[in-house]
Parts: structure tokens; sequence; C-alpha cells
């Protein structure tokens, strides 16, 4: 991988800059903490609910981290530096990857830069993994 440059840096602050805007702050949370799916239903129905809050919110932070994820895909940021930074991704990825085949199926490019992100290097690999864990620990104390 090439050394990370100047403009590498100023990308990812700008991208950073778009995530503190406060509609995005509201979708991030929605989307990071408050939606918690279950099942491929839950996933579907948020999905079919057009003209709600929360389908906009899922929306808009789905097509962002898959935007950001492009930028390392088509060799625009180097990835080392993105993946400092892009934790969020990583969550997010791990939260769907179980709903990614269905999802794929009527959208096969759901996550698909995400993912090509996620399989870059062992390191993203295994913070996915760590993550779907604790992600995983969590959905079964729920039920609880």
């Amino acid at each position: 991988m090439p050394t990370a440059t100047p403009a590498d840096a100023n990308i990812i602050l700008k991208l950073y800059k778009l995530r503190t805007e406060e509609t995005m702050r509201k979708a991030r949370k929605f989307v990071a903490i408050e939606f918690s799916p279950k099942s491929i239903e839950d996933v579907v129905k948020l999905q079919s609910s057009f003209g709600t809050d929360e389908n906009a919110y899922y929306r808009q932070v789905m097509s962002y981290w898959d935007m950001a994820a492009s930028f390392v895909t088509r060799g625009a940021v180097n990835v080392e530096l993105f993946s400092d930074s892009a934790g969020e991704l990583f969550f997010l990825f791990a939260k769907f990857r179980p709903f990614m085949a269905e999802i794929r199926k009527t959208n096969p490019q759901f996550l698909a830069n995400m993912e090509k992100v996620v399989n870059l290097s062992k390191e993203n690999q295994d913070r996915v993994e760590r993550m779907a864990a604790t992600i995983a620990s969590a959905r079964a104390a729920a039920q609880k």
C-alpha cells in the first residue's frame, strides 16, 4: 500500500465533518444503536418504510459508508488511514452481514464497497469478527 498523503488526510477530515452534521448524527444513532434487527424481516420492513425518518436514516448512513469505502476501493484514499477512523463502518458491516445474502437477492451491490474494504486486510477482517461477536452477545443478552 502506498503511504498516506496529506490529500488522504484531508479527505478523511472532510468525511469526519460530514459525520458530525446534525441529521447525520441522528441517522447514525438510529442505525448503529436504536435499530437492532433480529431477522431479515426487520431489515426488509425498515427498507420498505419509505417516507419515514427511520428509512431515510438507514439509507443515509448505509450509502454514506459505502460511498466512503468506494474512495478506498477506487484508490482515492489510503486504506490504512481510512481504516484507522472507520470503526463505524466495520461495526455496521458486522451488524448487517447476517442479512447480506438475502438483501443481495434484490440489491446485489448492498454493502459491496464496505465488504471490499473489510477484505483488504486481515486486521480489518479481525475487527469485523470482534464486532460481530460483541453484537451476537448483545443480541443474546437482550433475548433473555
